[in-house]
């Protein structure tokens, strides 16, 4: 799976293009998108950044979403002008870092930078999506109202995940976490997840996802016991390698009946065990996501989103 395609809808709002989209599109309710529509940096993200914080109605925009910064390959996002600049929002709620397809810059060549200042300039944020993890750093905070915080990536810094872990976000009910492979930066293993797997510092949580995952049968048999999936609707294993091991793990774990939706596609595990988790959960009223089904050997499967 690539990511071929621009989002059309963030945050439970259209996306439009800023400034080309100012005739057709509404102030308010709209995330508005910025990018450089040059490959390299021509500075011209820089300048839309600056135009729509000048706008006298900047006050109305609840979302942002950020493309291409200019030389997103080998550049990270000019974090200190987007703490200084972003605050001027102050109706934001919603940013999304990063969204790139794969014609404009491959998931594992996104640079980025540490995120924490962005974090601390916008203290009433409530969704941070950020796409691409290459130099993404992140230190342990505390954020009040944060409810929603995914990191899509081919490979997720060991560091990154254990800085979640460490964050305090008593308000977050959504977390998503691509977590790659070793190839391109994922380094993180079930001991890294553990402060999350725990949820003494998500106590809102109820949606967790830890996607794309070349470990997921182990973060699947660490799940089976782990105190936090007792209050989760959503589970989310799907775009990595898991296979019998890991669903079978699911099964003899804890009861997983209370879930609305356990979206496992993409996956390798065999039809017995499908059949298994369909009779133990889909005939208990969970929806179950067992779709894009494959048969590789072991030493054939693949991640979804890897380079």
């Amino acid at each position: 799976m690539t990511i071929g395609s621009h989002i059309t809808t963030f945050a439970g709002r259209p996306v439009a293009d800023y400034p080309n989209d100012l005739g057709k599109a509404k102030r308010a309710g709209t995330a508005w998108r910025l990018e450089d529509t040059d490959y390299d940096d021509s500075g011209e993200f820089r300048e839309r950044l600056t135009a729509l914080a000048a706008e006298e109605w900047a006050d109305k925009v609840e979302a942002i979403v950020i493309g291409n910064w200019g030389g997103a390959y080998e550049s990270a996002p000019p974090i200190g002008l987007l703490a200084e600049l972003l605050p001027r929002f102050t109706s934001l709620k919603a940013l999304f870092l990063g969204e790139m397809t794969y014609e404009e810059c491959e998931i594992s060549w996104i640079v980025h930078t540490d995120i924490t200042p962005l974090l601390e300039a916008l203290p009433r944020l409530e969704t941070l999506t950020v796409r691409g993890a290459s130099g993404l750093g992140l230190k342990p905070l505390r954020h009040e109202h944060l409810r929603e915080f995914t990191i899509e990536s081919g490979g997720l810094p060991a560091e990154v995940v254990r800085a979640v872990g460490e964050c305090d976000l008593p308000a977050l009910t959504h977390l998503e976490l691509w977590l790659g492979t070793g190839n391109y930066g994922g380094d993180a293993d079930v001991d890294d997840l553990a402060p999350i797997l725990n949820g003494t510092r998500l106590p809102a949580l109820t949606s967790l996802g830890l996607r794309d995952s070349e470990i997921a049968d182990q973060v699947a048999a660490a799940l089976a016991g782990a105190p936090v999936v007792a209050r989760l609707r959503r589970l989310d294993l799907s775009l990595g390698m898991l296979a019998d091991e890991g669903a079978a793990a699911l099964l003899a774990g804890q009861p997983l009946t209370h879930l609305h939706r356990l979206d496992l596609h993409h996956h390798f595990i065999s039809d017995p065990v499908q059949a298994r988790l369909t009779a133990e959960l889909a005939e208990a009223g969970v929806e179950l996501d067992l779709s894009e089904p494959s048969r590789s050997r072991r030493d054939e499967r693949y991640i979804a989103v890897a380079e």
